[in-house]
């Protein structure tokens, strides 16, 4: 990550805002805002700016990893939810910028039902982390500090 820019957009994709409620056996019971305190509270204390969103629209997703490197960010971190496994085009939005962008998940996707162990997101991002519930997030970060 460039020193000047210091700044990580994260987005979480579709169902995510049911954080704490939805299936909490597999997803835990932290809610979103939850999740974002700690991802912010994790940003900060290594210098970083960071912005967090979520949405349910494929569009709108695809949409701000466009236009991320525009607004200054210098990687993404992206949990894109059940796009994961069919989103041609959110495959390609990541595909098309030049900011990396690490892709995460919640739950280990690849211990889960088969159709959850293929990702179409994963051959164009830097990176996969999967299994470690919110701190996918947080790891994903270092990631982008670290390449």
């Amino acid at each position: 990550m460039a020193r000047k820019a210091r700044a990580v957009l994260v987005l979480h994709g579709p169902n995510l805002n049911l954080l704490g409620a939805r299936e909490p056996g597999v997803y835990g019971r932290a809610t979103l805002a939850e999740v974002d305190r700690a991802i912010r509270r994790h940003a900060r204390g290594r210098g970083l700016r960071v912005e967090c969103r979520q949405s349910n629209s494929e569009g709108q997703l695809i949409d701000w990893v466009q236009d991320a490197e525009r607004r200054g960010f210098a990687g993404i971190v992206l949990n894109p939810g059940a796009l994961t496994h069919y989103s041609i085009a959110l495959r390609d939005a990541v595909a098309s910028v030049r900011v990396p962008v690490v892709e995460v998940h919640l739950s280990n996707v690849h211990g889960r039902e088969e159709f959850r162990r293929h990702s179409v997101i994963a051959p164009v991002a830097r990176g996969q982390i999967s299994g470690f519930g919110a701190a996918s997030y947080l790891l994903g970060i270092d990631a982008l500090l670290d390449r």
